[in-house]
């Protein structure tokens, strides 16, 4: 009785898999970061201090954008083209869009704001290593 353990070969070359490993734990990263922000806007909360609506939507909005990076990620890693593209997309555009919402004069507090951009940069880091020159070669477009 054979009891090893059989998996179905990778569609993506050894590099190119090594990429979605730091991928995985660079998106890891900002997934523990941003709940880290939400437990402070929660213990904030419930210590006293002011918390506004807009903090805790962007706290819960941005950890519900780490959960698709991830599930983006996971995805791409088993080969599927179009999770790769959005991917490619989300590691650049929600980065900037963090940033750019949370430096609104007047919204946020600074140890909100520094908290979210610490967030925003783990996340582009993803974008160095998506939209290098070898996972593009493992997902070319096909027309």
């Amino acid at each position: 009785m054979d009891t090893t353990h059989r998996t179905a070969p990778s569609p993506l070359r050894d590099d190119s898999e090594k990429a979605f490993t730091t991928t995985k734990l660079i998106v890891k990263a900002y997934g523990a970061l941003s709940a880290g922000v939400l437990i402070t806007v929660v213990v904030r909360a419930l210590t006293g201090h002011t918390v506004t609506s807009f903090m805790w939507g962007r706290s819960i909005g941005v950890l519900a954008s780490a959960a698709v990076a991830y599930w983006l990620t996971v995805l791409a890693a088993r080969g599927k083209r179009w999770a790769y593209v959005r991917l490619r997309i989300v590691s650049v555009v929600v980065p900037v869009a963090v940033i750019a919402v949370d430096v609104i004069p007047g919204t946020l507090p600074v140890w909100f704001i520094a908290l979210h951009t610490i967030c925003a940069l783990t996340l582009a880091a993803t974008a160095f290593v998506v939209n290098g020159s070898g996972l593009r070669a493992a997902f070319p477009k096909t027309r």
